[in-house]
This record gives C-alpha cells, sequence and structure tokens, in this order.
C-alpha cells in the first residue's frame, strides 16, 4: 500500500487525485496547517527533513517532489495511459509542463507570498511579481488545447502536474482572462476520482 503524507490545501491534493485516477491502494497520514502562519506543522519533518509534501511511502522507497511523484505513480502503478508516447512530439511537451507547472510558474506564486508578508517593506517588488504572474498564467491560458489538456486531447501526467497552478490561477482571480484554464479546473473537480480524492482528503480551498 502506498503511504501519502498529505498536507491541507497543497500540492498534495493533485497527487490524491491521481492516485483515485489510477484505482491504487494508498492510505492518508494527514497534516494541517497552522492558523496563524499557514505554515506545515513541524511533525512534518518527521517524515521528510524539509518539511516536504506531497510525500509518498511505497513498499520502503521514499519518493518526494510532485512531478517525480506524479512520473512514478505512472510508471509503477497502472497509469502508462497517462504518459505520451516517448518517441512522439507530445513526450517533449509533457516534460515541459511538467517543468512549467513547478519551476516557471510558481516563482511569481511564491515571491507574491512571501512579499505580501512584508508589507509595505515589499511594495516595490509588487508591480514585476504581479506582471509575471500574469504573463504566466496567460502563456498556460493560450497554449491549453481547445479539448482542455495540456498534452494531446486526452488526461495526461501533465495534467494533473498543471491541475495545481490552474487552481491558483483561478483563486488569483485570473478566471475572467484565463477562461479556458477556469474550464480545466472545473473538468477537473467534476471528475469522480479528484471528488473521492476531495472527500478523503479533507478540506481544499473551500471546494
Amino acid at each position: 500500500m502506498i503511504t501519502v503524507h498529505h498536507l491541507d490545501n497543497s500540492r498534495s491534493q493533485r497527487i490524491l487525485w491521481l492516485l483515485e485516477e489510477l484505482g491504487a491502494d494508498y492510505e492518508i497520514v494527514p497534516y494541517r496547517r497552522d492558523a496563524v502562519t499557514n505554515l506545515a506543522p513541524p511533525e512534518l519533518r518527521q517524515a521528510h527533513p524539509l518539511g516536504k509534501s506531497p510525500l509518498i511511502f511505497d513498499d520502503g522507497l521514499r519518493v518526494a517532489e510532485s512531478g517525480a511523484i506524479i512520473q512514478y505513480l505512472c510508471e509503477r502503478h497502472g497509469g502508462a495511459s497517462w504518459l505520451p508516447d516517448p518517441i512522439t512530439g507530445d513526450h517533449v511537451r509533457h516534460l515541459e509542463w511538467m517543468q512549467f507547472g513547478e519551476s516557471s510558474f510558481f516563482v511569481p506564486v511564491m515571491l507574491k507570498l512571501y512579499t505580501a508578508r512584508l508589507g509595505e517593506a515589499g511594495a516595490a517588488l509588487a508591480p514585476r511579481i504581479e506582471e509575471q504572474l500574469a504573463a504566466h498564467v496567460a502563456f498556460a491560458e493560450d497554449n491549453i488545447r481547445p479539448s482542455l489538456h495540456f498534452v494531446g486531447d486526452d488526461w495526461t501526467a501533465a495534467d494533473a502536474m498543471m491541475s495545481f497552478p490552474a487552481e491558483i490561477a483561478v483563486m488569483q482571480g485570473f478566471a475572467d482572462r484565463a477562461p479556458r484554464l477556469a474550464a480545466f479546473v472545473a473538468a477537473v473537480h467534476a471528475r469522480p476520482a479528484w471528488k473521492r480524492a476531495r472527500e478523503r482528503g479533507g478540506p481544499y480551498f473551500g471546494w
């Protein structure tokens, strides 16, 4: 059985969703954010020295980082159809979106979170951060396919990876400017597997 160290309101939700899509057997070790600081509890460091979530253990093997977990689950737990054929151009697009979701996109997101805590001291950075966040949301909006998938016209690991950035875009108020991303989020949340994951994982940003 796979064990998921799951932090509420976090990237971990997409791991639970993927596990449900794959029909994998898993259990959850839940963690709740601090009500004041919104930070992960110190207990999470007992599972990972950096307090990382999502984090899974599978037959004694520890796997951290969302992209690595998603790839691992697809390769080892019946998700071959969620991975494009490696000799195709879709495979390259898949690699790009898997990186984009946790690197390019999250730089302005994290900068916005941290500078917000600085108040007036971080105000000078705000315009540049907002510009970059808007640019990255627009890039995703412009490049998601008419089928509302990031690679091909069916569900892939890239969609699982990009679900959290797309949710962040909606929560940041970009739904009107990024209607296809908003529709993508709605399509994810309508899936029975996502609903099951939400029931097992607990509260998730009010959804």
